[in-house]
């Protein structure tokens, strides 16, 4: 998986920032726990961290290819799941490889097909190379942004990594959230090509970024495009089985102990069926890993989680045969303020998921014990339309994004309740936020031959949940996972299949009255039926009261201490929430706590220079 990080610059000499390259490379070590590489030209500076995953000994970054016009170097975080026949075709060409490594694969293929090696590539992927033949940096990230890449101009070139905090270690880059940085933060809403730290920005998802001496340009190489669906229902379902076959057996390609992330709801149990009889021909048994709570009372089943994850994924092991194992977290560890800590530092930013991802965290923890890669059934509800909110005809009807709707938002209404309205509403303007980046997100969806209204308006809310909400769950993901030098892979985002569901009809994604009509229909003949009706239930969390008293006493610590963070926060609501009686904190209080925590954890850590006008 890796980390990365580099430095151009054309009007200095690189090769004497050692220290700096290795300074903003380290930031890195827990992306690559197995080995740190460096590479310095005049102009260049590439930097690497190693999690060993395919060709141990050989696989070493940054790869060099010494040609007769000057170096071509790379560094690359990431998996082509089809470097073999990649590797296969350029063997045909002449081309000569030293490892099996699918990195020499990567940049072997630039060095034959140039920047065309973009529309090639099936896997996720973070690169920069420097193309030391024409004094070139390309940087270059996967169609739909599993893995993360940023880059910050200069005067006179671009830094570039993994991770923002590798960029934040150059001394040229200081830590400045403004005004557009917040409203990023607090929208809730992902804007391709924003990294909320002033200067700074993500490659886009699908995009190519080019750096020489005449500037800067972005090259877009892929996109959702919209085509007309011919297949009927059967071949449909069908195709989408043998899509999902092919990119599980691709990503169970490893040299290291894999896994299967497993809840007991339909997208992980496919994956593990699928993985298991892919497995099962090899002669190897899938291991499979569930997160559960320690729940000292009865489970309450409330309107996002009408279920316990456990017995569904016992009964999907039964049906499968794996070799599974129960991770079982209990409040003290969710409410450790080291675990917070990771966390955050993790993301670079505050408001991510509170709870869950201190819990994810936890789990990828445990996990990486036993397996350095792990299947994960991540975009799934993004791409077969299985979130509650697609299914609400009031959500419908709303021009904005269905998740911001769904929550009950209005022009006074924010998903986080008790922050300081005067800041949201007046300061940020959320709510006009919201309307721009709606607008801007569909703005340039193709219309479609005879689409009536409805139909149109489900492709809207189809193509912003794989735009805009799928960029917030696969950067949570590699964060998390990153953080234990764990490897998640994603084979639902394999964009053949992504392309082909996408543009599938809206009544035969719903065809049997359901959510995800058509993965419960690739998928049935594999899993319990039990699994297969099983309602949708969002990703777990505890219900000890337990876990919510830890949350206030350390809130109440952050008041009583007057810290930045609670500037944010209508001061008088929190303080009211933190000397409640636990069982009486709503789940809106709740998450407050939540985002106020990882706020005054983000603030001590980075010392930000905030500028909000």
């Amino acid at each position: 998986m890796c980390g990365i990080a580099g430095w151009i610059s054309f009007q200095h000499d690189l090769e004497r920032e050692l220290s700096t390259l290795t300074a903003m490379t380290d930031t890195m070590a827990c992306r690559g726990p197995d080995a740190a590489g460096t590479w310095l030209s005049p102009h260049a500076a590439l930097g690497h961290r190693r999690l060993a995953i395919i060709d141990l000994t050989g696989g070493v970054q940054p790869m060099v290819v010494e040609t007769p016009d000057g170096p071509v170097a790379m560094t690359y975080s990431g998996e082509a799941y089809n470097f073999t026949e990649l590797r296969d075709e350029l063997r045909r060409r002449g081309h000569e490889f030293r490892t099996s490594s699918d990195t020499e694969v990567v940049l072997r293929g630039y060095l034959e097909w140039g920047q065309g090696i973009a529309d090639r590539l099936n896997g996720m992927y973070a690169l920069g190379i420097w193309d030391g033949r024409v004094d070139k940096l390309v940087l270059l990230r996967d169609r739909l942004g599993i893995k993360p890449l940023y880059y910050y101009p200069t005067a006179d070139g671009v830094l570039f990594g993994s991770e923002a905090k590798a960029l934040l270690a150059h001394p040229a880059v200081d830590p400045v959230v403004d005004t557009d940085g917040f409203r990023e933060l607090f929208g809730f809403v992902k804007a391709p090509g924003r990294a909320v730290w002033a200067g700074m920005h993500e490659v886009k998802p699908g995009t190519m970024v080019t750096v020489d001496r005449s500037g800067l340009r972005e090259h877009v190489y892929w996109r959702l495009e919209v085509a007309e669906h011919r297949d009927d229902t059967a071949t449909t379902v069908a195709h989408v089985r043998e899509l999902l076959e092919d990119s599980v057996a691709r990503q169970l390609v490893a040299d290291v102990p894999q896994c299967v992330l497993l809840s007991g709801g339909l997208d992980s149990s496919a994956l593990t069926a699928l993985a298991g009889r892919r497995l099962a021909a090899q002669g190897e048994r899938a291991r499979t890993f569930t997160v559960d709570f320690e729940q000292p009372d009865a489970f309450r089943p409330d309107e996002l989680r009408g279920s316990q994850d456990a017995p569904f994924a016992r009964a999907v092991v039964e049906h499968v045969g794996t070799d599974h194992h129960d991770i079982r977290l209990d409040h003290q560890a969710l409410a450790d303020p080291e675990v917070r800590l990771a966390t955050v530092t993790a993301r670079d930013l505050p408001f991510g998921f509170g709870e869950a991802d201190n819990s994810l965290y936890l789990l990828f923890k445990a996990i990486r014990q036993h397996s350095t890669v792990a299947l994960s059934g991540e975009s799934a509800d993004e791409i077969f339309g299985g979130y509650p909110w697609f299914h609400l005809p009031a959500v419908q009807q709303v021009p904005m994004f269905p998740w911001v709707t769904a929550s009950g938002l209005g022009p006074r209404k924010h998903p986080t309740k008790l922050i300081d309205a005067e800041l949201l509403l007046k300061t940020l303007d959320v709510p006009g936020y919201w309307a721009q980046r709606w607008n801007e997100s569909v703005a340039d969806i193709p219309v479609v031959d005879g689409e009536d209204a409805h139909e149109r308006r489900m492709r809207e809310f189809c193509h912003v949940h794989l735009t805009s909400l799928l960029g917030l769950l696969l950067d949570r993901k590699d964060r998390m996972s990153m953080a234990v030098g764990l490897e998640v892979r994603v084979p639902f985002c394999d964009h053949r299949l992504v392309e082909y569901v996408y543009n599938t009809p809206w009544a035969m994604k719903t065809f049997d009255g359901r959510e995800k009509s058509l993965l419960r229909a690739a998928v049935r003949d594999v899993l319990p039926g039990s699994v297969v009706e099983r309602a949708k239930a969002l990703y777990p969390h505890t219900q000890q009261l337990a876990y919510v008293g830890q949350l206030q006493r350390q809130v109440g610590d952050l008041l009583s201490g007057d810290h930045q963070a609670v500037a944010f926060f209508d001061r008088a609501a929190l303080t009211a929430a933190a000397g409640a009686r636990p069982e009486a904190v709503d789940r809106d209080e709740r998450e407050a706590f939540e985002r106020v925590l990882d706020l005054a954890v983000w603030l001590d850590l980075y010392r930000p220079t905030v500028k909000i006008s």
